[in-house]
């Protein structure tokens, strides 16, 4: 059977639950504009539903909750001068985002395996969101010269100290226990725990997350936190480099060396995305966040440049514009978000 002969959301009933399961496992579940509207309906269905007490969402195939948007698509649109195809893409994900956050009960993902970028606007906004040993979290934007978004310009400043900055920038990955650490999850469950939860969830509610949550172990970057803090609280890019650079560790320069390969006009914006974000509420985040889309995706190069570096002929040899972060300027950057 082929992947396209069943939904990519699966929508059910079970027990006092409404499940979903995100259904492109080769793709690894990664959303495009069918599965969004799905999303969609299922908000719609279940929001005013008293006999849905919760939804549990998880993702198919055992390698992935959900690896993000479909970029390539989105990139293939750009290129098309699909203008009003790549307004369609995000306004209705960030649809979808503000209504999980508004659904008003609990919605619960289950996180096993690689969640990024739009995997995380489908989890953060509600929850308990429940990570296992096996889930990979990360914002990965600035690699494809986007920027963080599905109102994560909202989450992100709000995480302990300079976390959100460091992973905005950086895309750093964390395992299911470091994004407890972080914030971005709330329990850490093994994966071999994971069916019993789920019929807990389906016949008990949410409550049932606590008595299987176990603490997670230490963060990897536990060691780093006060120069996490210290680096990516800087005000500017070219800041945090030099923070870096003074540091003078082997954590700080693989950070740096992380920073220099990624887009530099990216990093601007999402860096005055996410100091701009820290005192907007949701619903002005993503309306940023959209504006920021149109100029990001259609207008500016990189973009398109980017993702055909890391997604589509996968050379990770980028050629960005400008080349170097110190050629960016500042008022460029604050014209991206008036416009």
């Amino acid at each position: 059977m082929s992947e396209t002969a069943e939904p990519s959301l699966i929508a059910k009933r079970e027990g006092i639950a409404g499940t979903l399961l995100m259904n492109r496992p080769k793709a690894l579940n990664a959303l495009d504009l069918p599965m969004i509207r799905a999303f969609a309906a299922a908000i719609a269905d279940w929001r005013d539903d008293a006999a849905v007490r919760l939804v549990v969402l998880e993702g198919a195939g055992g390698r992935a909750f959900c690896a993000g948007g479909d970029v390539r698509a989105v990139r293939a649109a750009s290129v098309a001068g699909d203008r009003a195809g790549v307004e369609a893409f995000f306004a209705e994900e960030y649809e979808v985002n503000a209504g999980i956050a508004g659904f008003g009960k609990p919605w619960v993902s289950l996180i096993d395996g690689v969640c990024m970028g739009g995997g995380i606007g489908v989890a953060v906004h509600n929850g308990p969101r429940v990570v296992t040993e096996h889930a990979l979290v990360a914002m990965p934007e600035t690699a494809i010269a986007l920027f963080p978004d599905v109102g994560t310009s909202y989450v992100l400043p709000r995480l302990p100290g300079a976390i959100g900055t460091w992973l905005a920038l950086t895309g750093a990955r964390l395992t299911g226990a470091e994004s407890v650490h972080a914030g971005l999850a709330t329990h850490y469950v093994p994966r071999e725990k994971l069916p019993a939860l789920r019929a807990a969830l389906l016949a008990e509610g949410a409550e049932a997350v606590a008595r299987f949550a176990e603490a997670p172990p230490e963060p990897s970057f536990a060691p780093h936190r006060a120069a996490i803090d210290r680096c990516f609280g800087q005000g500017s890019v070219a800041a945090i480099l030099a923070a870096l650079d003074a540091e003078g560790t082997e954590w700080a320069a693989a950070q740096a060396k992380t920073l220099r390969r990624m887009s530099p006009t990216s990093l601007c914006v999402s860096l005055e995305l996410l100091q701009r974000g820290a005192v907007e509420d949701l619903a002005g985040c993503l309306a940023m966040e959209l504006a920021l889309t149109r100029v990001v995706v259609n207008d500016h190069p990189d973009f398109v440049e980017g993702v055909r570096s890391v997604l589509v002929d996968k050379d990770g040899a980028p050629r960005w514009t400008p080349a170097r972060i110190e050629d960016v300027d500042p008022a460029a950057i604050r014209a991206m978000f008036a416009a």
